[in-house]
């Protein structure tokens, strides 16, 4: 009983370090143009979150909440959809399929081999990326960065909706230093009633209502999306989502003692099959890829050792199936701060870049630089294991590429070549 008593406490930590997600990824998905809707979506997203959540408690007996992941949403919406004009049916089609191949990788030794293969700065190059990447979103719908057709881009006036997020991101930010559990959504409350307090946004007609399971739910294309033109993007997804789900399991056990005797995070393999299967999942329910969430490690710390602290959060989750309408009530520049502040954490990764020498430094920063100005993680990642093995192979180190890292990268340069019509 005791054991329960201190997993359910683990439980809901997480879950309230990460209840940001059940605003922020419909807002996301559902950005005008996307032709998605803000109540499939955040039912997508709790469909997930709690089903996914469950079987990583139940199966993979880890303390693990797994829930839509920030990076590859934005990259959904606005690489995908807005950017290549991909219908979404098409694009939770692709998912599916980023998530097949997830699952294929996850059942065989081939998951260690690629982990192992893919150059360290190209794997915190894409991290970093990522955060670039979801701090420029952020800096949009705050209003502090606006386009301009000379300048590609240029600072917003400071209106009242930047300043409602300036404060929204200094509340967060000051309650994160605090360690506080409830920091993300603090913050995007603060926001929300200021804006209320303004008079910019209104009462809703209804506080509650019941889940939407017609818009998204099984809408997706799976044969729309297997065409030639879309394989790098599925690819792009699904080693985004291995390398994201690898750094989650090894970082959050290595800084909570859950791993083995020889230092090896414990149940890896059916971790990684949990959130092979929270992809393929997502894009059945109508949202972007799911994966183990880093705030996991929030509970973990408060005493979660096995999977009831995931069953718990998995449990959480339920009541926020009816809460659309409040959820609608979030204007987009109160979530700005969450963007902006995941974002920089994504940063951190960028602390262990190799940048001595320039066969390092290049492809590293290719990758970093590419996600955001492109808004596609795959270029990023395409683009950085080509120059890489270019650059090794031009700088003698040629024995350092790996049989299949070349593989990798002549299927990098393939895909390249069929994305620009070659």
């Amino acid at each position: 009983m005791a054991d329960w008593k201190k997993e359910t406490v683990a439980g809901v930590t997480t879950f309230f370090t990460m209840a940001y997600i059940v605003v922020v990824n419909p807002m996301i998905l559902s950005t005008a143009g996307t032709g998605l809707t803000f109540s499939g979506t955040l039912t997508a997203t709790v469909l997930l979150a709690f089903s996914m959540s469950l079987l990583m408690g139940l199966y993979a007996k880890l303390p693990f909440a797994v829930a839509p992941g920030m990076g590859i949403n934005a990259f959904f919406a606005y690489g995908l959809i807005l950017g290549r004009g991909i219908a979404w049916p098409v694009a939770l089609g692709l998912v599916f399929w980023a998530g097949v191949l997830f699952a294929l990788i996850s059942f065989t030794p081939l998951r260690e081999r690629i982990a192992r293969a893919i150059p360290l700065n190209i794997r915190v190059g894409a991290a970093g990326g990522i955060g670039a990447f979801l701090a420029l979103i952020g800096l949009k719908q705050a209003g502090l960065v606006v386009g301009d057709p000379v300048t590609l881009v240029k600072l917003g006036k400071l209106g009242t909706e930047s300043l409602l997020a300036l404060g929204g991101l200094i509340v967060t930010s000051e309650l994160l230093r605090r360690k506080n559990p409830f920091a993300f959504l603090v913050g995007i409350g603060s926001v929300t009633l200021g804006a209320a307090l303004l008079g910019k946004i209104a009462a809703p007609e209804q506080w509650v209502a019941l889940p939407d399971f017609h818009s998204v739910l099984f809408k997706l294309d799976i044969w729309g999306a297997l065409q030639l033109s879309l394989v790098p993007a599925i690819l792009a997804v699904c080693f985004t989502d291995l390398f994201d789900s690898i750094s989650t399991f090894v970082g959050v056990s290595h800084a909570t003692g859950l791993v083995d005797k020889k230092g090896e995070p414990l149940r890896l393999r059916e971790g990684l099959i949990v959130d092979a299967w929270a992809t393929l999942t997502a894009g059945l329910v109508g949202t972007s890829s799911g994966t183990a969430f880093i705030e996991s490690a929030a509970g973990i710390e408060a005493g979660g050792r096995t999977g009831r602290t995931a069953i718990v959060t998995a449990l959480c989750f339920l009541p926020c199936f009816f809460l659309a309408p409040v959820a609608a009530l979030v204007p987009s520049y109160a979530t700005a701060p969450v963007l902006l502040i995941v974002g920089a954490l994504m940063f951190r990764s960028l602390k262990a870049l190799e940048v001595d020498k320039i066969e390092d430094l290049i492809p590293g920063a290719l990758t970093v630089l590419l996600i955001p100005f492109t808004f596609s993680i795959t270029q990023g990642i395409l683009w950085g294991l080509v120059s890489h093995s270019a650059l090794y192979f031009l700088a003698g180190r040629r024995k350092e590429i790996s049989p299949l890292l070349a593989g990798l990268s002549i299927l990098c340069l393939i895909l390249l070549a069929i994305e620009n019509g070659a």
